[in-house]
């Protein structure tokens, strides 16, 4: 009686072995973009269009992008 589900326990075992396999192999999901690089997905360089020159702070939209480096913000303590 052992004999007729010895087959049946090999398929299972390696039916179970070969969904092991293919989860390991399985393509992980991309990730989402951080918020400050989403805005800069599309960035343009026309010929004829005003490059702003910022003092302090200020939001630009509209900008033309001549050069995009790594985007990173920086605060610095001044002492008075």
């Amino acid at each position: 009686m052992v004999f007729f589900l010895f087959p049946l326990l090999v398929q299972l075992v390696i039916g179970i072995a070969f969904q092991a396999i293919g989860y390991l192999l399985m393509p992980k999901p991309k990730e989402d973009k951080p918020t400050e690089v989403q805005d800069m997905d599309d960035p343009t360089a026309e010929a004829g269009r005003p490059i702003p020159v910022v003092f302090g702070e200020m939001e630009v939209t509209g900008i033309n992008v001549l050069w995009f480096g790594d985007k990173a913000t920086i605060t610095k303590k001044i002492d008075v």
